[in-house]
């Protein structure tokens, strides 16, 4: 797995743990899920400062070395940043790298074409099965995909519905309900304040 900076991420759907090792993002989970990131050491957020991305990857481009553990720190100040904003609704496309690692085939297809739909968009099950060259009847093996997605909200399967509703979401369907409002796709919950 190699090195890997975590922190909490408060948000108005929860706390968040996000991860990411020198390549980029690697994971997102919601607080439901935070069980399986405890092998994993989680520091509290710090501020983010983008000198210290541009101070880690200065030296690597100038050929000196930088130890994985800062430029980790400075993807994750990166990634903490960007969805600081997005749920301050100032921003609606994330433009950090993502970490792959243990993705791939049809699973990597999907999850890279999802990164694409854009805010306020959606998409069906189907259309991705289509897009990603399985085909329209692979669409459960989508849902499968969606619900083992280690990027949500960055890659926004929230914005992945079933055709005949809202289909399931790994983060719960209040939660999916949630983003989808604060994207404009949905009238809001009367119950939520957004």
């Amino acid at each position: 797995m190699g090195v890997m900076q975590t922190a909490l991420l408060d948000t108005p759907i929860g706390t968040l743990t996000v991860g990411a090792t020198p390549r980029g993002l690697r994971m997102v989970r919601f607080p439901q899920e935070r069980g399986r990131a405890e092998a994993e050491v989680v520091q509290e957020a710090e501020e983010f400062d983008p000198e210290v991305l541009v101070a880690a990857e200065a030296p690597v481009a100038a050929g000196r070395s930088v130890s994985p553990e800062r430029i980790a720190r400075a993807q994750l100040d990166e990634a903490l940043l960007q969805l600081r904003e997005y749920f301050e609704g100032d921003r609606t496309k994330f433009d950090i790298a993502l970490d792959w690692y243990g993705v791939s085939g049809l699973r990597l297809r999907v999850l890279k074409l999802l990164a694409d739909v854009p805010f306020g968009d959606t998409v069906t099950y189907g259309d991705l099965a289509k897009g990603s060259g399985a085909g329209v009847t692979a669409s459960q093996a989508v849902g499968g995909i969606m619900g083992s997605n280690p990027l949500p909200i960055v890659v926004p399967c929230h914005r992945v519905l079933a055709a005949d509703g809202l289909g399931g979401f790994g983060g719960g369907l209040r939660t999916k309900e949630w983003l989808l409002a604060w994207e404009g796709v949905l009238p809001p919950a009367l119950d939520w304040d957004m």
